[in-house]
């Protein structure tokens, strides 16, 4: 009796210990499913499911070429998903995906049994896509001891609910759209369009099952990085197929023999393709923004609302234009560092270096706590580990920050935009050499002196204020009001010679172009550059015949497209539209063309012609006889003073573009002209583009076109001789001969300040 009452209580208590687990268990569940550890999201707010999604900006013909964004995200419908990449899905993480109502309790149980009863780690998850779903969503918090049991309730609640809300094909989609992939990417068609460069839909057998394989654990299957750990990945997903009937085992087989094959798309803003440009749209596109409201109100964001940028970019002549620039400034960069050897001013010049470095961030920083120019020195002298820019590839020295500074001070820089003069709008945009370690946009952000590219505005003023193309100049040096007495640097130029405007031009003779101003008048100079486009405030002085106004690329491109535009200069625009994920547009944008004309067809005729013989006979002829370029092509060379700056504009009945070559330092020139002048520095990058582009029939349009011959008129206009030679009794009493040659000489020694302040070294 006593046996059977102390068995009862057992019962009893054991009933009791029951009653109370469950219990407890159920004021868990019940204080997580009514948020007592962080809410839940209700029915409603699933069936209004949004995530961040990536900003996609398209090139002119919806090439991906960038994207904005905190998680890279890029969501698509169901119909561009392959049944392939579904089935490979369902057979790795899922079998029972359509059966299931969010919970697989078989799979549970098989996991509770032999995962913990039996300690068999084969057994697998018991997590269902749904669930998946859930933490990709919501991901999960850390609630200490208790963290994976609450989190897993959570996901449990909501996989029910969306299992309410969504159908099956819903929640594939959904899935796939915020599942995380390797390198900081998010949904299938930005994985996709990462490791194969291509959209969902088009994805085969093979590379879905990559990318499916990757899901186990993104970082270790990462293709990119674990290439073989990847493809042994891949081959358990196509056996996974066989296994559930999805695919035989004779195809299952023929596909494991393929190779891991990946084009690899990294739409990083420091790497990729036209990151300069990029950057500038991200600027313009946030200014947009932030004068547009979407339909509840709010201000769009860049980084998470799945805007689509559209642009004017040639995605082929940009890759053509990185490709150019690129290779010619790792050969301009071997003759500068040459050309210098060990005076160079950026090892030599303790105060240039010293000056860099207190513009850098660790020297402010330094200061900002207090410390001491001695002591900020002595703490920068210190080396680390440092990734440096080197033209055969990024390389990592122990070095300290000085030595780092001393290092970017030695190379040039660069900067090309090629537009369509017709409307602006812009092909290509290269802002530097990389912009992994130059962020300074040379398109946009720098405004240099422009030499000799600013003498067509100054002809193009003198023809509209009535001077014939025939009228003749002396080459012969003048002393201005001033002081300054600009000369030429050609041994051809004769200055007992009289030159007419054409032959000046084409061989960018300093003397008569300050002559032409002059005459002209240096008020209808600068009306006419205003009429033209130029914005920039202007110096009132003889020199900005030679280019001492300091203008930026894009600029300059939108005064020179006039002479290709019937005379209308169009500013440079390179976003045509911006829309919502739907398509939905949010604003668009036209062409910018100056409704009149800067100048008469006559005039634009007559200067086209000139900048043509600057190309076949003047200072622009290593187009034709070290590049080979036969086409129809004007252009014009520019080099600064003490050889700063080289510049060249290039101009074809279709395209126009614009290059500049220099030192970020103002205060570090090329060591010499041959080497600094516009038409070695900065003409070749023109000429490779060319080059590479009429190697390809996409570009026929621009590499085979020809400008209108010139009318009757203006024929007539340009019917005379290029020079003449001055009288025998002018040469007799301006003192032709030695003892004249010698004064000269004198002459150009003694101009000292002024020459300096305001001359020019060379006829470019």
């Amino acid at each position: 009796m006593y046996s059977k009452l102390k068995k009862s209580r057992r019962l009893k208590w054991a009933l009791y210990f029951l009653i109370g687990v469950a219990a407890l268990a159920l004021i868990f569940f019940g204080s997580i499913y009514f948020g007592m550890w962080g809410k839940i999201p209700s029915s409603e707010e699933l069936a209004r499911l949004e995530q961040s999604k990536a900003t996609q900006v398209l090139a002119s013909k919806g090439e991906l070429i960038g994207k904005f964004y905190i998680f890279d995200r890029q969501p698509i419908k169901h119909e561009d998903l392959p049944e392939h990449l579904i089935e490979a899905l369902v057979a790795t993480e899922d079998v029972r995906f359509f059966e299931h109502d969010g919970i697989d309790n078989r799979s549970l149980l098989r996991v509770f049994f032999k995962s913990i009863l039996l300690q068999d780690e084969s057994s697998g998850g018991g997590s269902t896509i749904t669930l998946q779903l859930a933490k990709n969503i919501y991901g999960r918090k850390d609630f200490g001891a208790f963290g994976i049991v609450i989190n897993k309730v959570q996901e449990a609640i909501i996989a029910k609910r969306l299992e309410g809300i969504y159908n099956k094909e819903e929640i594939v989609t959904l899935y796939f759209n915020t599942v995380p992939f390797s390198d900081n990417t998010y949904g299938i068609e930005s994985a996709s369009m990462k490791f194969f460069n291509k959209h969902t839909r088009n994805l085969s057998l093979v590379e879905a099952a990559v990318l499916v394989g990757m899901l186990k654990a993104s970082h270790s299957y990462n293709p990119r990085i674990f290439p073989e750990r990847s493809r042994l990945r891949r081959d358990v997903v196509l056996m996974q197929m066989a296994k559930y009937g999805y695919l035989s085992r004779e195809e299952a087989l023929e596909a494991k023999k393929a190779d891991l094959v990946l084009d690899y798309k990294n739409y990083s803003n420091n790497k990729g393709v036209a990151q300069y440009f990029r950057e500038q749209v991200r600027k313009d596109v946030s200014k947009i923004l932030d004068t547009l409201k979407n339909k509840n109100g709010q201000e769009y964001n860049i980084y998470r609302d799945g805007l689509i940028v559209h642009t004017t970019l040639d995605f082929k002549m940009q890759k053509l234009a990185e490709e150019a620039l690129r290779e010619h400034m790792e050969q301009l960069q071997e003759q500068h560092e040459i050309s210098y050897g060990k005076n160079a001013p950026w090892i030599s010049n303790g105060k240039l270096l010293e000056d860099a470095v207190k513009r850098t961030g660790a020297y402010k920083n330094l200061l900002k706590e207090g410390r001491t120019h001695k002591q900020i020195l002595q703490e920068l002298r210190k080396t680390r580990p440092t990734e440096l820019f080197d033209y055969s590839g990024s390389i990592t020295k122990n070095i300290s920050v000085i030595d780092s500074v001393a290092h970017y001070l030695k190379f040039l820089n660069a900067g090309l935009l090629a537009l369509q003069p017709e409307t602006g709008a812009v092909n290509a945009w290269v802002g530097g050499v990389d912009f992994r370690y130059f962020k300074y946009d040379h398109v946009s952000m720098s405004k240099r002196q422009v030499g000799s590219t600013f003498k067509p505005i100054v002809y193009t003023a003198a023809l509209e204020s009535g001077m014939e193309p025939c009228t003749y100049f002396s080459a012969e040096e003048v002393t201005y009001d001033n002081g300054w007495t600009p000369s030429n640097s050609s041994a051809e130029d004769d200055s007992h010679m009289n030159y007419n405007l054409k032959h000046a031009l084409s061989r960018s003779m300093n003397t008569i172009a300050v002559k032409v101003l002059m005459e002209t008048g240096i008020g209808n100079v600068l009306s006419e550059a205003r009429k033209m486009g130029i914005t920039s405030k202007l110096p009132e002085v003889p020199s900005i015949a030679l280019g001492t106004a300091a203008l930026s690329i894009e600029e300059l491109a939108g005064a020179y497209t006039s002479y290709v535009n019937n005379g209308r200069p169009s500013r440079p625009y390179y976003i045509t539209r911006i829309e919502d994920g739907d398509g939905n547009l949010l604003a668009e944008f036209k062409p910018q063309v100056s409704p009149t004309p800067a100048f008469s067809e006559n005039t634009r005729e007559v200067m086209l012609d000139f900048m043509q013989a600057t190309v076949n006979e003047g200072t622009a002829t290593r187009l034709r006889s070290i590049y080979g370029l036969q086409n129809d092509i004007a252009g014009k060379t520019g080099t600064t003073q003490n050889n700063k700056d080289g510049w060249f504009v290039g101009i074809t009945p279709n395209l126009l573009a614009v290059t500049w070559v220099g030192s970020d330092d103002h205060r570090i020139g090329f060591r010499n002209t041959r080497i600094g002048q516009g038409a070695n520095s900065a003409l070749p990058i023109f000429g490779k583009l060319m080059q590479k582009m009429q190697r390809d029939s996409y570009f026929r349009n621009i590499t085979t076109a020809s400008f209108d011959p010139v009318s009757p008129q203006v024929a007539e206009m340009l019917d005379c001789e290029a020079k003449k030679r001055d009288g025998f009794f002018k040469r007799l009493f301006s003192g032709s001969g030695k003892d004249e040659d010698k004064a000269s000489e004198e002459k150009k020694e003694n101009k000292g300040f002024f020459k300096r302040l305001f001359g020019k070294k060379d006829n470019d």
